[in-house]
């Protein structure tokens, strides 16, 4: 029987194969920016869990607002909403996300159309 762990290891590992190094990057930004402050240096991978629900519901985002909504109602999820604070407190974050994002998606364009990068 797999355990928790086990699914969410291969869960990580699926989406890090799905996403390359989107999802490390991701990962790094909002360690970087610890909007749960969170951050004690040695704890890298403290968002991983988040990134995980971010990615897969970027590709039903047009714009940068509704990336500070995923991210937002994830974070809300993730932390609740009195730990989380107002949407208007991601827009930085989901800004670089949503200019990464873009890069990853013209990334795997050419990747389709087998066109270097």
């Amino acid at each position: 029987m797999t355990t928790d762990r086990e699914r969410i290891i291969e869960e990580r590992k699926r989406l890090r194969s799905e996403y390359r190094e989107l999802f490390d990057t991701v990962s790094s930004l909002l360690f970087r920016h610890d909007p749960i402050e969170i951050n004690f240096e040695t704890n890298t991978d403290e968002y991983e869990p988040e990134v995980g629900t971010i990615l897969p519901r970027l590709r039903d985002c047009a714009s940068e607002a509704d990336v500070v909504r995923v991210v937002h109602e994830e974070f809300m999820r993730w932390f609740g909403e009195d730990s989380v604070g107002s949407a208007e407190q991601y827009a930085e974050i989901s800004a670089e996300i949503w200019r990464l994002w873009l890069r990853f998606q013209q990334e795997a364009e050419q990747d389709v159309h087998g066109n270097t990068h």
